[in-house]
């Protein structure tokens, strides 16, 4: 299975790291050892000094497809989450300032941590979805689909212009401002719509 994660799709969060908006999907990739399943426990990594929080939708793919047409790209996910992606913001920093590419900071074991997944059926409106992310039981980040620069079945159509997207494969579709670090015995816990559907704990 492929973690295929999506950068700067709210402005507001491109605008917080002084990076570019941009004009078309920002695409980068994780492992499938950078999985961090409910309720296990990240645990800090020795080569960073500033893991940072990003929490985002994420969607479950459930058909195999090359070339998805957007009007079509709701046949080929049956469920969301929120999921967090763990970045290593000072390895990311310096891997930038030398003009290397970054999955260091990004794909690291327990990076991408998922959420239960939900059902979804003709009924979810994929373009209006709430998710929530406390931290410490104070809301941190707050976002709407609504206000991705690009949505969910844009993404599903540009992705799928350059890898197949396989049953089981999921996306992580971007986060809106408010990221920021964690430190150990931190507590994190995401929610779409209300419901509870992430607990990490930071060890």
């Amino acid at each position: 299975m492929k973690i295929i994660c999506i950068g700067r799709n709210y402005s507001e969060h491109a605008k917080e790291l002084n990076s570019e908006v941009p004009t078309e999907p920002v695409i980068f990739m994780k492992p499938k050892s950078a999985l961090l399943f409910p309720e296990k426990p990240l645990y800090y990594p020795e080569f960073s000094d500033d893991i940072h929080y990003e929490c985002e939708l994420v969607v479950r793919i459930c058909k195999n497809g090359k070339y998805i047409q957007e009007k079509y790209a709701h046949k080929y996910y049956n469920a969301i989450t929120v999921g967090l992606d763990f970045t290593a913001r000072d390895v990311q920093q310096r891997q930038k300032e030398k003009g290397l590419p970054w999955e260091i900071a990004k794909a690291f074991d327990g990076s991408a941590a998922l959420g239960e997944f939900i059902p979804i059926d003709a009924n979810t409106n994929i373009d209006n979805i709430n998710f929530e992310l406390k931290l410490n039981d104070r809301t941190v980040q707050k976002g709407n689909t609504n206000e991705m620069l690009f949505s969910v079945h844009q993404i599903l159509e540009y992705v799928s212009q350059y890898f197949t997207l396989n049953i089981g494969d999921v996306v992580f579709t971007g986060t809106p401002a408010g990221v920021g670090p964690v430190n150990v015995y931190d507590k994190l816990e995401g929610f779409i719509e209300g419901q509870k559907l992430l607990h990490v704990d930071i060890r």
